[in-house]
């Protein structure tokens, strides 16, 4: 006789149970604590910042939408499955000893209490994991504000579209999840619970399981037809044309409108009547209806669905493309000139002729009569100067400068000069050999020092001159001992690009009577005395700290934390405003601005949507990557576009500040009810502040490229693409040039291109564009900066009939010059690295004036450095090669191109003249500085010559022996010696 099989279970242990209970409260416990650190971590930084009501309202709305997952998709599977079991059967037949269906039910049964309640929980945290994140949706949702524009098929507002329309499909998805677990859950148990039988030759379905599953399939079918319904509104976000080879358009397309439109109406209808005829199924034991109604529905959706489409597209849309898609392409031209805001209410178009049919004499005289453009030519790239800047004025190992500098302006003595700026922050990775240790890191080495400036248009002598020491920025210093120009109060950097490590916190601060600690410079120290940075006072703070660093002990026992110690983190500007705005996208390119007297990053903020009706949707990442950047936003695609918020930090204090830059948009006025009080109203922006506003690259490269299109009016002209241009690839660049990477756009002060030459100059960003596959110039595209037009752009459009030489042809036609590369062969043979800065293309006397610096540095030289070592010029298809600016002019335009060059761009000095010095000024201040005599003149103006004398006589001994201090310090006494001249001689 064949024995039974055993039929009982093995048991653990009472120690085995109570030591995997003890091991999981252990785990759960450290889990959780872990997270609770985290979070308070989070509330006291956000407590800091005073930005406490936007994590307390994030937070909310994930637990609350965590829970209500939870208790959906955990409660849903709970009730199918007390269904299951409530309705099995009485009597359940056993196949046999082996049937492993009894053993199943034996097992679920003895420990009936664990899956009832295990099952649905472990679905309810799975739920509640997924569904907490999604937070924005829910926001956007209960505050959407109404755009005032409507689509053009329904007749909808598109908020409905972009804040209504995707809450209700996460809606719709959680339906259909979680009606398609419950459907296998009950499966599941009823086959379990012998409601389902597969033994036999047809099995058999209980009446009560039978009941349950096709209530289940019916109010899944049912979801579809809901689904069926809003996949028409999903028809304005249609890229069918785009995926088909097609006009590469966006939106509902012919084939949308007049074929799958339709089907999604009758696939709705015949949904319904299969979700009708699977609840028919409660009542009836023939499952032949339910099984023919889907049948239906899937024959249904092939044919009417995709068939009928695809037909319709092929053999009748695809033949008469330009005219069957006319009125789409029309409506996704203005649907995305309106999402990105190139409408033609902030562009304006212009002819521009770009070659001038102008004598010679008419064009050297716009040349000299120019005060806005060729005054202000850009000649320091801030792409290429960060280790020029590193090096003579990085002052300590521990001090650094952005990989990449500013550009930015700044009015002095009532003239306002565009400058290559940068912050002297402190730079942790730079730290070495006891500096690491952890008192000097977190305690000592806090901050940074000083801003740095040098005008853009400028440079301290040409390279050729005073020993090879010239081509170098002329730097306007203010930091501790510096005071400098711009009036900054406060030079110590506390916040910076460069402490972006989480664990780049310090610790600053100390108790009345504690000697200063904090390094300022070799002789200095000081002590943090403003309110950044979270208090140390209280003993669970300082515990908290010292769990969430990793245990580090310090926090705890050293002695120099007191109670008035404050420890900073999340001191990046980006990760600051980002955290206080989840809902914005930013710009990485941050700079910093001296604002009242304080350091402060200006960050740009983006309300963006993933989608708009008809509009183009482009990749943000992809949009924005150039020779110089590779993207200055991050990797996602975007359907609108909105410069919605400034933003800035405090390099001191690292207070965070929003400010509304464009309150008519409906999605910030969405953001700002959902966090209310959290941006400021346009009109609290300090004038002072608005100043230094720049239109931000990010937004500018998406819209240029966009432009490069959508300049196009006609459908038939854009179906043709004949009419669209391209962004050109880098030419100063041999690797970006190949890989076609585009030029970058350039800050630059220059004359309106709207209204030609001015007395008034306007900080613009600007971009050339050439034909399409083609590297002839089609158009030139700036934007202004300043206040009274801030966003305003212009589009300079070249004659279609004409070939002006774009950057590429420039940059070909400067390097086939016989004198330009016969020098620059030389140079390289020598040792030397030739760099190309940014070519500029500047509109000027109806022609199109190109400017390109070149630097030099030591090849395979760590310390090495770029300097300036010749500028070029062309114009006209005439070529100007020379080591200042004003030669190379003289060598295009004859004498009148050296009428309004600054003295730093004509006749170099052997030393530099200060940028404070409006160049009307320059020029009387420099000839008594070259060592003209006193003659009878009064003792303060012999004074002040012989100052200026003095301080020129140490600046060259300085620059001959490399001292950068004394560089420095001879640089600021002959601003002081030269402005004494002024003030003796009247302004003279």
């Amino acid at each position: 006789m064949a024995n039974r099989p055993a039929t009982g279970n093995p048991q653990l242990s009472r120690r085995t149970k109570t030591l995997l209970v003890v091991g999981a409260v252990v785990l759960v416990v450290l889990i959780g604590l872990a997270r609770l650190i985290d979070v308070y971590v989070d509330w006291a930084w956000f407590g800091e910042v005073g930005f406490r009501g936007v994590f307390s309202t994030v937070l909310v709305t994930r637990i609350v939408q965590a829970v209500i997952a939870a208790v959906f998709m955990g409660g849903l599977i709970a009730l199918n499955l007390y269904i299951a079991y409530r309705t099995r059967p009485v009597f359940v037949p056993v196949a046999g000893p082996e049937d492993p269906v009894a053993r199943y039910r034996t097992v679920v049964l003895a420990h009936l209490r664990l899956f009832a309640i295990g099952i649905p929980l472990l679905v309810a945290i799975i739920a509640a994991l997924s569904a907490q994140g999604d937070w924005q949706t829910t926001q956007l949702f209960l505050h959407q504000t109404p755009f005032g524009v409507t689509d053009p098929v329904f007749g909808h507002d598109i908020s409905f579209y972009v804040f209504a329309l995707p809450f209700w499909r996460s809606v719709l998805s959680w339906l259909f999840v979680g009606v398609g677990i419950s459907f296998l859950a009950a499966l599941v148990a009823h086959y379990v619970f012998g409601g389902i039988r597969l033994a036999g030759r047809n099995g058999s379905l209980a009446t009560a399981a039978r009941a349950h599953l096709a209530v289940l399939a019916g109010t899944f079918v049912l979801l579809k037809a809901v689904a069926y319904f809003f996949d028409r509104y999903e028809l304005l976000f249609s890229d069918r044309k785009s995926s088909a080879g097609g006009a590469n358009f966006y939106g509902a397309s012919y084939t949308d409108l007049n074929a799958a439109m339709p089907a999604k109406l009758i696939l709705l209808l015949i949904a319904v009547i299969c979700a009708a005829a699977f609840f028919a199924a409660v009542f009836l034991r023939n499952l032949q209806i339910p099984a023919i109604a889907l049948a239906l529905l899937v024959l249904s959706s092939v044919l009417i669905g995709a068939a009928w489409p695809a037909v319709l597209e092929q053999f009748s849309v695809r033949p008469n493309a330009n005219q069957r898609e006319a009125v789409s392409i029309g409506r996704n031209i203005q649907a995305t000139r309106d999402a990105f805001g190139i409408t033609p209410q902030t562009v304006s178009v212009q002819p521009y002729a770009g070659t001038t049919d102008q004598s010679a004499a008419s064009v050297q005289q716009a040349i000299s009569t120019d005060q806005g453009t060729v005054p202000n030519i850009r000649l320091l790239d801030p792409n290429r100067l960060s280790r020029t800047f590193t090096q003579l004025e990085q002052r300590r190992n521990f001090y650094g400068f952005a990989p990449t500098l500013d550009v930015d302006r700044y009015t002095l003595n009532g003239q306002t000069q565009d400058y290559v700026v940068a912050s002297r922050e402190i730079d942790p990775d730079n730290l070495v050999g006891n500096q690491q240790d952890w008192i000097n890191r977190h305690l000592v080495y806090t901050h940074g020092n000083g801003f740095i400036a040098a005008p853009a248009n400028t440079v301290n002598a040409a390279v050729d001159t005073n020993g090879g020491q010239g081509g170098y920025p002329q730097f306007q210093v203010s930091d501790v001992d510096t005071p400098g120009p711009f009036g900054l109060q406060q030079p110590r950097i506390y916040y910076g690009e460069l402490v972006n490590n989480p664990d780049d916190y310090a610790i600053v601060g100390a108790d009345p009577g504690t000697p200063p600690r904090e390094y300022d410079t070799d002789t200095k120290q000081s002590t943090y005395t403003g309110p950044g940075g979270v208090p140390l006072s209280n003993p669970l703070s300082r515990l908290a700290f010292f769990a969430y660093y990793g245990f580090e002990r310090n926090i705890l026992f050293n002695s120099s934390i007191g109670n008035d110690s404050r420890i900073m983190y999340n001191r990046d500007p980006l990760t600051r405003v980002q955290k206080v705005a989840p809902w914005l996208e930013l710009d990485n390119d941050v700079y910093p601005a001296v604002v009242d007297g304080q350091i402060k990053y200006i960050v740009d903020g983006y309300t963006t949507l993933p989608r708009y009706p008809y509009a183009q949707q482009v990749s943000l990442g992809d949009a924005t990557r150039d020779s110089a950047n590779n993207g200055t936003l991050a990797p996602q695609t975007a359907g609108y576009m909105r410069n919605s918020v400034k933003a800035t930090v405090d390099a001191y204090t690292g207070q965070v500040q929003l400010y509304e830059n464009d309150p008519t948009d409906p999605v910030l006025q969405t953001w700002e009810k959902a966090f209310p009080g959290t941006v400021q109203p346009a009109s609290a922006i300090p004038p002072d502040l608005r100043a230094h506003f720049r239109y931000p690259e990010g937004i500018f490269k998406v819209q240029r490229d966009l432009l490069t299109r959508y300049h196009v009016s006609d459908p038939n002209e854009f179906y043709s693409t004949v009419s669209f241009w391209d962004i050109p690839s880098d030419p100063t660049s041999d690797a970006a040039a190949a890989a076609g990477d585009p030029q970058p756009p350039y800050y630059l002060l220059a004359d309106d291109p709207r209204r030609g030459t001015s007395t008034s100059p306007q900080f613009q960003l600007t971009t050339a564009l050439v034909s399409l596959r083609r590297e002839f110039l089609s158009a030139y595209l700036s934007v202004s900066s300043d206040p009274g037009s801030y966003g305003h752009m212009t589009l300079l459009q070249l004659p279609t009939d004409t070939q002006t030489q774009g950057p590429q042809q420039v940059q070909t036609q400067f390097l086939s010059s016989p004198q330009v590369s016969t020098e620059l062969n030389l140079l390289r043979q020598q040792g030397t690295q030739v760099l190309y800065g940014n070519l500029l293309t500047l509109p000027i006397a109806g022609g199109l004036l190109y400017v390109e610096p070149v630097y030099i540095e030591r090849s395979n030289q760590e310390s090495s450095f770029p300097q300036l070592s010749r500028v070029l010029v062309s114009f006209g298809g005439k070529i100007g090669y020379a080591p200042t600016l004003a030669e190379a002019l003289t060598q295009v335009f004859g004498s009148a191109g050296t009428a309004r060059t600054t003295p730093g761009q004509a006749a170099v000095p052997q030393a530099p003249v200060p940028a404070a010095t409006p160049p009307a000024q320059q020029g009387a201040a420099q000839a008594p500085a070259a060592g003209a005599a006193p003659g009878a003149a009064s003792p303060q103006v012999a004074a002040s010559i012989n100052s200026m004398n003095d301080a020129l006589n140490r600046l060259r001994t300085a620059q001959q022996q490399g001292d950068f201090a004394g560089i420095g310090q001879a640089q600021q006494d002959l601003a002081n010696a030269i402005n004494q001249y002024r003030a003796a001689t009247g302004g003279q």
